[in-house]
């Protein structure tokens, strides 16, 4: 038995499935008939949902399981939620980073005594 494509290999137009037959009875049934979203998926992509049930949703246990990181997980179900046709979740805009120099200039008002602990704290922590 070989895995059903999805895709075509010549012109990557999607396939059609246009035959179903059963080996018990010799029956067929011929039409037209639309292959299921998870057929979108490759073969990697697959392991990947089927690890992510085993491990029954858990992006902690499922990058154990794979050896991957957190984010590498988050990002793979991702691409895996785009390519069944979901919308990719909207990130809020990650802050500015604190760029070294005014990590320095915080640093050093505060050895100089010109802002306390609290002060540099808070301006650390806002970026």
């Amino acid at each position: 038995m070989y895995p059903v494509m999805s895709r075509c290999p010549v012109c990557g137009a999607e396939m059609e499935v246009t035959r179903l037959y059963c080996r018990t009875c010799d029956s067929a049934l011929e039409g037209h008939f639309k292959l299921g979203k998870f057929y979108h998926l490759d073969r990697d992509q697959l392991q990947f949902v089927e690890t992510f049930i085993k491990c029954r949703g858990s992006i902690k246990d499922t990058g154990m399981e794979l050896g991957i990181s957190y984010p590498t997980v988050v990002n793979r179900l991702n691409e895996v939620l785009i390519r069944l046709g979901y919308r990719d979740r909207v990130k809020a805009p990650e802050p500015p980073i604190l760029s070294p120099d005014r990590r320095r200039q915080i640093l050093d008002d505060l050895a100089r005594g010109e802002i306390n602990a609290n002060e540099a704290s808070r301006l650390l922590r806002s970026r």
